[in-house]
């Protein structure tokens, strides 16, 4: 028995009983556990709260009872009721046989006890807009115009928790691709033109400070970043090797892989030609140098498929002693982050092809693009899992034996990646479905036979990982997904922590995309629905910094957001595109698979700003890879016009738009395209 112990504990769950006389209710926990929660005084009763900290508490007071008669009484009965889910944090005590949980605070997720805020129709609008704002104020001030030159000047990748630059005034490359793809999504979702013309100006800095062209123009590298010389020399230092502490010295595959990150998003949103040159160039960089197809034997590669992870910026090759630990290796990042970086998005624009002058050329370039992720999704499904874990291998020799001697990784698993691996073969299932029903109705039903098979055999790793995460990487008691662990736990508990029980931002984005996917792939499961609510909760109520209008890189357990270090940068080489990415497709996951056929507003809006071309003349306006009858296309608008019934198509599965003869085009202007969804039941 414990003596006068004390801590502090977030619990998460559902209220199950309500004892008035004695002040407290309990509260049963996603593992079983059900804690008896006692109210006071000093308890604090708060509705989430989003980036603009509008408070949002619409309970209304309980019939027949004044607040000032029995507060505590009275806040029992207004906030608390049997079903609803909550989070609580307080103090919990032990002395001898006694045990005793004080809530401090009371966190609903609604007004309603049914309803979740972040489910709401304007809720991650909200959190896109607080922060883009937000981070174009750190850098730029009050600009609402950009230019190449402030980019040049005023951009950093590191500032403080104040969004201050730092003393280290570095601009590294993928970072600014992040950027880039924050710009780019929050004007795709919320149409506002800040954000348009900062991202127009990030790409062009981008592409004119860190691209490095080979000298037959087909191929394309990204230098790791530039950094300005110290005070009194005039320029900057351009490096074209990563600095990162796992790849200094390197060309790692992931940051050439990131630097495409923000450039596709911005080609999705633009149709720009140049910038898909940049991307074409650079994916024949993936193929030429990092690829081990069978044919790389005659290279003196391996030959059994993937990419490696690392170049030697001498040789040009992956298998230079001088790599140290990255010869010859391949892992997650160079096989898997293809996906959710570039490939996904840029096979959403050119399939179907696009009409055009380009055709043909758009059709070389998707066919790389198919090879890529036909390649990829088989590689994760077979060589990824392990039969003697519940996590996957994120490490291997380039004969697919898993390395397990890797520096900080040894034997350990980033729960984080198992779940991003659930999302992305989830959403990949999706498409191969989709290509199935297309390549059933050309009359291939061999073909298409093929396409569903795959797309099960993905689906089926999916709903592994996501029903082992939920064991195995989720906090059961307190919510949120937790960092790295060990792979084959000793010690007799079921998770063992490589170092401390915490809670990482882009995890937590994982996650919530992982089982939003999984409920929308497995119609009348609602357990995975349960598990991203939870999840989802948790990033709301924690990870969001509402005074400063971002969020926190790391929590601990409880959900206390850790400063210390790098954990305290408002921006840094860690801090990524994950938030964006997050509210993006949150909003449009919600919208299709949770609020569809539910009679809510299942609607939601795109918005474009073409540049004219006689290269594709039709855009391809799918938000995400999605099965067939999930959406529809509900209203057209082009440059304030409605032009529903010239646009719509008349397949309801069909979401390519013809570009010729639209007002604007003729005089050369952008071409402003708004395009609203509708979802469909299923």
């Amino acid at each position: 028995m414990r003596q006068n112990f004390t801590q502090t504990i977030t619990l998460a769950g559902t209220v199950r009983t309500i004892d008035e006389a004695n002040a407290c209710f309990s509260l049963q926990a996603r593992s079983g556990d059900t804690f008896e929660v006692v109210t006071g005084v000093t308890t604090s009763w708060q509705v989430m709260t989003n980036l603009d900290q509008i408070s949002r508490d619409r309970v209304p007071d309980p019939p027949g009872l004044r607040r000032d008669d029995d507060p505590v009484r009275f806040d029992l009965k207004k906030y608390v009721a049997v079903g609803r889910p909550v989070f609580v944090a307080g103090l919990y005590q032990e002395d001898g046989d006694r045990a005793r949980f004080e809530a401090r605070t009371v966190y609903l997720l609604h007004s309603r006890a049914d309803r979740w805020l972040f489910e709401e129709t304007h809720w991650w609008l909200v959190q896109v807009t607080q922060m883009a704002d937000r981070i174009l104020d750190h850098l730029f001030d009050q600009r609402r115009n950009y230019t190449i030159d402030d980019f040049a000047k005023f951009y950093r990748t590191n500032l403080n928790i104040l969004g201050q630059p730092v003393d280290d005034n570095v601009q590294e490359c993928a970072v600014l691709s992040r950027l880039l793809y924050d710009l780019a999504t929050a004007f795709l979702i919320t149409g506002a033109e800040r954000y348009f013309l900062a991202a127009q100006a990030a790409m062009k800095y981008l592409r004119e400070a860190f691209r490095s062209s080979s000298h037959d123009g087909e191929y394309c590298f990204w230098a790791y970043g530039r950094r300005r010389n110290s005070e009194g020399e005039k320029g900057e230092s351009l490096y074209f090797a990563s600095q990162g502490p796992d790849d200094v010295g390197t060309i790692p595959l992931y940051e050439q892989i990131y630097a495409l990150a923000g450039l596709t998003q911005y080609y999705r949103i633009t149709l720009d030609t140049e910038v898909l040159e940049d991307i074409r160039r650079t994916i024949n960089t993936f193929q030429a140098f990092y690829w081990d197809p069978p044919s790389a034997t005659a290279k003196g590669f391996a030959g059994t498929g993937g990419y490696y992870s690392h170049l030697d910026p001498v040789t040009m090759r992956p298998d230079t002693p001088a790599l140290g630990e990255n010869c010859r290796r391949k892992n997650w990042n160079s096989v898997g982050d293809h996906i959710p970086a570039y490939l996904v998005n840029l096979i959403l624009t050119l399939e179907p092809l696009p009409a055009g002058s380009a055709r043909s050329y758009l059709g070389d370039l998707l066919k790389v693009a198919i090879g890529i992720l036909e390649e990829t999704t088989t590689l994760i499904a077979e060589k990824f899992p392990d039969p003697t874990s519940k996590y996957v291998n994120e490490r291997f020799h380039d004969d697919w034996t898993p390395d397990h001697a890797y520096r900080w990784q040894q034997d350990r698993a980033v729960v984080g990646h198992n779940l991003k691996i659930a999302w992305n073969l989830t959403r990949c299932a999706n498409y191969f479905h989709m290509r199935a029903a297309r390549r059933r109705a050309m009359g291939h039903p061999q073909d298409a036979a093929a396409d569903d098979s795959h797309a099960k055999r993905l689906l089926q790793v999916a709903r592994r990982l996501g029903d082992d995460m939920a064991t195995a990487g989720l906090d059961a008691v307190r919510g949120g997904i937790f960092d790295c662990v060990e792979r084959h736990p000793t010690g007799g508990m079921p998770i063992q922590f490589a170092w401390g029980a915490t809670k990482d931002f882009w995890q937590q984005e994982q996650g919530i995309l992982a089982y939003l996917i999984l409920h929308g792939a497995t119609v009348g499961d609602t357990s995975y629905l349960a598990l991203a609510r939870e999840s989802a909760a948790f990033w709301n109520l924690f990870f969001l910094d509402r005074e400063r209008q971002g969020y926190y890189f790391r929590t601990t357990e409880n959900g206390l957001p850790i400063l210390d270090g790098q954990y305290g940068m408002k921006s840094s080489h860690a801090i990524g595109y994950h938030a964006f990415e997050l509210a993006y497709l949150a909003h449009v996951y919600i919208r299709t698979f949770v609020d569809a056929g539910n009679g809510a507003d299942n609607g939601f809006c795109l918005y474009f700003r073409i540049r004219p071309s006689p290269n594709q003349t039709t855009i391809n306006v799918l938000p995400d890879f999605m099965s067939p009858g999930r959406l529809t296309i509900d209203r057209v608008v082009v440059n304030g016009i409605d032009m529903t019934a010239q646009l719509k198509p008349a397949n309801p599965d069909d979401f390519q738009l013809s570009l010729a003869g639209l007002p604007g085009s003729q005089d050369g202007g952008a071409i402003a395209l708004v395009v609203q969804f509708a979802a469909l039941a299923v």
